[in-house]
């Protein structure tokens, strides 16, 4: 299979402009995906962006990540109902440098390479260019009536927000972002969600009308998730791929937790498994799916992706000792297994409140287990809550000396995944 064949088995091609295969298919080409720094961490949901560029470059093309230095100080609408805010210059640069050094983790950047992949911030050809020159230079060859016309811009204008010139002028700036990295890096195709479609395209259409020259685009489908849930948001937030806001064991805990339906559809799109490996493990999960078998496949071979075997090995440990054997009382984790868990969020709390005894309403609270003792009291009467993992029945339960494992540990469970450790002090 060439590239786009492989991409299109893989689910991973939404929308593709005639002539892209075709050009791919005939000599190296220069493709950029761009990232938006919007925090100093990407998440998961720019895992199919990065695997595309992987992919990409492992078919003999040349990668380019590009990082939206200056278009992350505008803002793009694609997606959105309002305005977000703004960004401070000193955080946007955090962020940048932060996304940075991520990509830099998946991709090859050896010079050596005929191919080797580049970063690229699109803040370092918009600082110098003035406002004149860009309307000039750019905004004389994009009709507003073209801009107008694009679904992104057309639902927010619709819509009861509007839109500010700002945002409108975004897709502008992508175009303008295409277009030089056409004319400096010899950069003919772009990459991204199915959300950037019409961005995408005015920078096909910005270096046709300047200089007229040909260039190519396709997307990969927005993923989602089979129960209509949004993809890669937890009870607790966003998955990073940031181990310090998402550990590895809480990034396996993740895709081991995937549906049946979502797991046969993401280990094609999140793993480098061959056509005939993913047919032979759908086949495997259709004969017994209690094994979970894809499951666990496409978690190992995505977190040994993102945070290394070592990292993978400890998730695998750590589900083993809070998963394995959950009838086993809490007592038969020795000190060490506690304080080894990878993962698990850990807590301090004061030895005198336990001493004196604490309700676990309260106790939940001020672990911040629960964000209230609203939440905290609701989920334990509705059976969501284990203290060394027995069922707490009651709101007027008492946290005492009496749990304290080794003497000074608790092992809290949240439903059935949630897993947190206070260290009583």
């Amino acid at each position: 299979m060439n590239l786009i064949e492989e991409l299109r088995w893989r689910g991973m091609i939404q929308d593709i402009m005639p002539g892209t295969e075709e050009h791919l298919n005939k000599e190296m080409t220069t493709g950029y995906i761009g990232f938006d720094p919007t925090a100093d961490s990407l998440h998961i949901g720019s895992l199919v962006p990065i695997l595309l560029l992987v992919h990409f470059q492992k078919a003999g093309h040349k990668p380019i990540a590009l990082v939206g230095g200056a278009t992350g100080m505008v803002g793009d609408p694609s997606g959105k109902s309002e305005e977000r805010n703004l960004l401070s210059e000193e955080a946007l640069q955090k962020n940048v440098a932060g996304v940075k050094a991520q990509l830099e983790k998946f991709l090859d950047f050896n010079p050596s390479l005929q191919n080797a992949a580049e970063m690229a911030n699109n803040y370092d050809w918009f600082k110098s260019i003035s406002f004149i020159d860009f309307l000039r230079d750019a905004g004389k060859h994009i009709t507003v009536n073209y801009m107008m016309a694009k679904d992104s811009v057309k639902k927010r204008i619709e819509g009861e927000t509007g839109i500010s010139y700002t945002e409108f002028a975004y897709q502008l700036m992508q175009g303008y972002d295409f277009y030089w990295l056409y004319q400096h890096k010899n950069c003919k195709l772009q990459m991204g969600g199915s959300d950037q479609w019409g961005n995408m395209t005015t920078g096909t259409e910005l270096i046709r009308r300047k200089c007229g020259g040909e260039a190519f685009v396709f997307t990969n489908p927005l993923i989602t998730k089979a129960d209509g849930g949004k993809f890669g948001k937890t009870e607790s937030g966003n998955v990073w791929l940031d181990a310090n806001r998402t550990s590895p064991f809480q990034f396996y805990q993740f895709w081991l937790n995937a549906s049946d339906t979502d797991a046969e559809k993401w280990i094609k799109i999140f793993t480098f498994l061959s056509k005939d490996a993913i047919e032979i493990l759908v086949h495997e999960h259709k004969m017994n799916p209690a094994a979970r078998v894809l499951q666990k496949t496409l978690a190992q071979e995505i977190t040994s992706f993102v945070h290394g075997k070592d990292e993978y090995e400890k998730a695998i440990e750590t589900t083993h000792k809070l998963f394995a054997n959950q009838n086993a009382p809490a007592e038969s984790l020795s000190a060490e297994d506690l304080e080894n868990l990878e993962g698990v969020v850990k807590s301090n709390f004061s030895k005198e409140k336990i001493t004196a005894g604490i309700d676990i309403v309260s106790f939940l609270a001020e672990t911040a287990i629960f964000d209230s003792k609203g939440n905290a009291r609701k989920n334990v009467q509705g059976g969501g809550v284990s203290i060394n993992r027995k069922k707490v029945e009651a709101a007027d339960f008492k946290i005492d000396p009496s749990l304290l494992l080794h003497d000074k540990y608790i092992l809290v469970q949240k439903g059935k995944k949630n897993y947190y450790l206070v260290k009583v002090i």
